[in-house]
């Protein structure tokens, strides 16, 4: 059956309009219309007459027998409007109209009459099936495209062959086609999954791949948060003023300059000999790999013991003795194979002045590297050390400078610098408070501010003739003393001692006119209370040097000079 074109203005019709289903008054044929919109749709299959269930309008004619084409009377241009809105009905197989009973064909399907003037379209139709609308998508489609599934019987709905619903009495039969089998609430079709509407995957795959990115990103961001809270605290956690980071280095006259300028060249010794060990500190000389340090540092070692250098950077290397002298309390020790050596510039501990700075470095009870500072609190302070043996031998006599830094056991054998980091001293002697004076490895009180340094002048020499010779040279006058005497000054003994005249005929003593029983009460114009100062003084100087004595005889003073002698200890 044709469909008129849209903006087709149709002939008017005279009389009634024939009721749905009956057969419509002859009227002229005419040409078939072309189909610009969609395809036409094909007549409802009509009943065979005498149907069970079937009402007829009064007048109407029979229907042709199914599957009859009419040629001599082809169908309206349009149907007639139904006069109510079609009732819906879920899509499945074709379902007889209301009141209407489909006649089974030859192979029990319904077949509806073919117009042949609506052309292959009107049969490509009926193969097709009906059409299926889809809102807003421009108007009905095939139910095949929609429906790939054949459907199953409904619940509750006819089966095959049963009559449909009937129509109301007065009521045109409701229609047949694409709107009866259209129910947008219907449940899926039974045979199947309806297929997703295409491009609808395409859409959903941007959306999951934003939302795993933006996952990403608030992980991402979350521990970033949680790791700056973990280090630096919360916004609310209390935060302290603090000044910022200072950059560059030290003024070089600082006492950090100095530690960073002398720090290299100092060393820590580890003593181990027979049933004794020590801990020490010393300072290089040269790089020969010449150490010099106490005396009574190395003196556990003795010729059979073990001596072990760390430096300040941690490398550690064995050292051996190359001389050593008691009356000095001074050593010198080498290490070999040892490259990048740092030795210390020596200074000159004439030309300190009471009150200069200093800075004392050592390893007090093993701490390597530890620095104190303070100044020079007197000159030529003579004082004795040692004297364990009980003869003398042991006993050191030191010109010593006196210090306020503090000094403990462990820095002996450390150098004390000057503000240019220049060697003036070297820590021997410390005055504790339960002990008197003493050097390490007496008494282990610790330091109260009064430390000894031997002078470098003295050090000096003796450190040139223990490297030279492995010996050191002692100044003597070549008299013997009388250490018990109790007036100021220092007295030459009466008696012989050990079978040794007082004054040592030849000697420089005897040379200068010095007699037994004088008294010795100046050397150079500066006061002497005691035998100790005067060794102090005479050891002060090197073998050669001219001397001039005040000396106390009868009553009445006199000065003489003289010329120090030597001797030698090894």
């Amino acid at each position: 059956m044709a469909t008129p074109a849209q903006g087709t203005v149709l002939p008017p019709q005279t009389g009634a309009l024939p009721p749905y289903g009956a057969p419509a008054a002859p009227q002229p044929a005419m040409p078939a219309a072309a189909y610009p919109g969609p395809p036409p749709q094909s007549p409802p299959p009509a009943a065979p007459p005498g149907a069970p269930g079937e009402e007829r309008a009064p007048g109407a004619e029979q229907p042709h027998p199914a599957g009859a084409a009419d040629t001599a009377h082809p169908g309206p241009a349009t149907e007639p409007a139904a006069p109510h809105r079609p009732g819906l009905q879920k899509p499945g197989a074709p379902q007889p109209a209301p009141g209407r009973s489909a006649a089974p064909g030859p192979t029990g399907s319904q077949s509806a009459p073919l117009d042949p003037a609506a052309g292959p379209d009107a049969a490509q139709e009926g193969a097709d099936g009906a059409f299926v609308p889809h809102p807003g998508d421009g108007g009905p489609r095939p139910a095949s495209a929609t429906a790939p599934y054949p459907a199953g019987p409904q619940p509750g709905g006819p089966g095959p062959g049963d009559p449909g619903p009937a129509s109301a009495p007065g009521q045109a039969p409701a229609r047949q086609g694409a709107w009866q089998q259209y129910d947008p609430w219907s449940t899926p079709l039974q045979g199947g999954p309806v297929a997703p509407p295409p491009g609808r995957r395409g859409r959903r795959a941007p959306l999951v791949a934003g939302a795993v990115a933006l996952a990403l990103l608030a992980g991402g961001v979350g521990g970033c948060i949680g790791a700056y809270v973990e280090r630096y605290g919360g916004i609310s956690d209390i935060k302290l003023p603090q000044s910022a980071a200072e950059e560059g280095g030290r003024k070089p006259d600082s006492v950090a300059g100095i530690a960073q300028t002398a720090l290299p060249g100092v060393v820590t010794l580890h003593v181990r000999g027979g049933a004794e060990q020590g801990t020490g500190t010393g300072f290089v000389l040269d790089h020969q790999g010449h150490i010099l340090t106490n005396n009574h540092v190395v003196e556990p070692a003795g010729s059979g013991g073990e001596i072990s250098v760390t430096f300040s950077g941690g490398q550690t290397a064995k050292a051996k003795v190359v001389g050593r002298d008691g009356g000095y309390d001074l050593a010198v020790v080498q290490v070999e194979g040892v490259a990048g050596l740092r030795p210390l510039t020596l200074g000159n501990s004439d030309s300190v002045r009471v009150g200069d700075p200093v800075v004392a470095i050592g390893a007090p009870f093993d701490l390597a590297n530890t620095v104190t500072s303070g100044i020079i609190s007197a000159k030529q302070r003579p004082i004795t050390a040692g004297g364990k043996k009980g003869d003398g031998s042991d006993v050191s006599y030191v010109d010593a400078l006196q210090t306020d830094a503090p000094i403990n056991p462990g820095n002996s054998g450390g150098p004390l610098v000057d503000a240019k980091a220049r060697v003036i001293g070297i820590n021997s002697a410390i005055r504790a408070a339960d002990s008197g004076s003493g050097l390490d490895g007496g008494a282990q009180g610790g330091s109260i501010g009064l430390g000894f340094a031997i002078p470098i002048n003295q050090a000096k020499r003796v450190a040139e003739e223990l490297i030279n010779t492995g010996r050191a040279t002692h100044p003597v006058i070549g008299v013997t003393l009388e250490m018990e005497y109790a007036g100021d000054g220092a007295r030459v003994s009466e008696r012989s001692k050990d079978g040794k005249e007082p004054v040592l005929p030849g000697g420089p003593g005897a040379k200068a006119g010095i007699k037994a029983g004088d008294v010795i009460s100046k050397v150079d114009g500066a006061p002497v209370h005691s035998g100790e100062e005067l060794i102090v003084k005479i050891r002060s100087h090197r073998p050669g040097d001219t001397l001039a004595l005040t000396l106390q005889r009868g009553g009445k003073e006199r000065s003489v000079r003289l010329s120090l002698g030597s001797s030698s200890t090894g």
